[in-house]
């Protein structure tokens, strides 16, 4: 006898339609993110959608729209495209949907609108996660990775360079329309006036477009140049002023006069807002134009044309036009924590801002944080101390001499802080009350 299968009937119809809870496991992801959004505070973008007219096609359902997304975050999908196709495909997707199929470009419109609203859904998701204890804090591991900006390197044009192809588009300019005016003489003669020739060449045109694209970076970097130079003035005055130092007077109307000139050079630059106000240690960090004591730009400072808020990285042996993107995890639970994208390439940098976002987003300083010796410097090391974060940064190649010397309060012999009192939580309250 030989062996029978199971029946397998893919086109037979059902006599009664199935529940969707029967697809998927009980303790499917899905289920989880269903259960989340119904506790979701999504006000902030049910009230955009009730300010406009009623009449009209009707929306989806933003809780819908969101389950979609965090699901589709969850699982390391970013495409609008291959969400939409998911509606159909994804037995999860389609139980999230309910049975709807939004089509991408609703998908990305609705995340492009609702941007703002959504940035605080993800801190409602985190700290939902913290309150179901999936974030302990005990130990927060951080790191930084480069990633590529929608633009070439090769796009990218130093200050020095600049000047010197102002110059030659210049000169080439000047010869072309000596060559049109030539032209158009000579055809003049041949053809007769009524004929007309008084056209540019699109050679001329090209170079033309090129060069003001290039004056207008120009134009841009000094600026920023400018403006870079009159906050490091600004905070060299507020380091005088709180000092007591007597030139500090001199050194305020120095760095007066460095934010005139730089708001100037902004306007001409068509820069309408331009932030002159000294750089803050514990602030996501920005990258900061080169320049001398005149506050031009370094020969070497570069713009990049297609990009102008990306930069070029080291990564790796090789250079990269981009962003520099941190995120903090939660070593436990492997929840990100807090995340970051800066134009600075270094992280030393970024990582007390990050541990002030871990913070603000968390309710409380990690217990202990882990970071490669990109992060390492003095004044991180005695900023975690003071605070009470058990900080194991790599030091990198600092010399023996220098690690005996690296003990804080942290270190065993130390002990803990005379009142009993947790510096943790006093600085989250500090946090709290900014």
């Amino acid at each position: 006898m030989e062996k029978q299968y199971r029946p397998w009937l893919p086109r037979h119809p059902l006599m009664f339609p199935p529940s969707p809870t029967d697809w998927l496991a009980a303790d499917h992801l899905a289920y989880f993110i269903l259960d989340l959004v119904e506790q979701l505070d999504l006000s902030e973008i049910d009230r955009a959608y009730q300010v406009k007219d009623h009449r009209g096609e009707r929306p989806y359902h933003p809780r819908m729209m969101t389950a979609l997304l965090l699901y589709a975050y969850c699982t390391g999908e970013a495409s609008s495209r291959k969400i939409e196709q998911a509606t159909s495909d994804d037995v999860a997707m389609r139980v999230l949907a309910g049975g709807e199929h939004p089509d991408h470009t609703r998908i990305s419109e609705f995340r492009r609108k609702h941007l703002n609203a959504l940035r605080t859904v993800w801190v409602q998701v985190l700290r939902f996660c913290r309150n179901a204890g999936l974030v302990k804090l005990g130990h927060v591991a951080l790191d930084g990775t480069k990633v590529k900006a929608n633009a070439s390197k090769h796009k990218a044009m130093s200050y020095e360079r600049m000047l010197k192809n102002d110059a030659e588009l210049a000169a080439e300019i000047d010869a072309l329309l000596h060559r049109a005016e030539e032209t158009d003489r000579a055809e003049d003669a041949e053809y007769g006036k009524d004929r007309r020739g008084n056209e540019l060449p699109d050679e001329l045109a090209r170079r033309e477009t090129r060069r003001e694209r290039i004056r207008e970076g120009l134009a841009k970097l000094q600026a920023e140049a400018a403006a870079a130079r009159a906050r490091e003035l600004a905070e060299r005055a507020e380091e005088a002023e709180a000092a007591g130092k007597a030139g500090a007077a001199q050194k305020r109307s120095v760095a007066d006069g460095a934010a005139k000139r730089a708001q100037e050079k902004a306007e001409g630059a068509g820069i309408s807002e331009l932030d002159l106000s000294p750089r803050d240690p514990e602030t996501l960090p920005s990258h900061q134009v080169q320049t001398d004591a005149e506050g031009n730009p370094h020969p070497k400072a570069q713009r990049n044309f297609t990009d102008p808020d990306s930069r070029i990285m080291k990564q790796g042996g090789d250079y990269v036009q981009g962003y520099n993107c941190q995120a903090a995890v939660d070593a436990e639970s492997q929840v990100i924590v807090a995340q970051a994208v800066t134009n600075q390439p270094p992280d030393c940098e970024h990582l007390i801002p990050m541990m002030l976002l871990v913070a603000s987003e968390c309710g409380l300083l990690p217990k202990t944080a882990t970071a490669d010796n990109g992060y390492y410097s003095d004044a991180n090391a005695a900023w975690c101390a003071e605070r009470g974060v058990d900080a194991h940064l790599a030091t990198g190649r600092l010399e023996d001499d220098d690690l005996t010397q690296m003990r804080t309060p942290l270190d065993k012999d130390a002990g803990e802080p005379a009142d009993g009192s947790d510096p943790r939580r006093q600085l989250h309250s500090c946090v709290a009350q900014v």
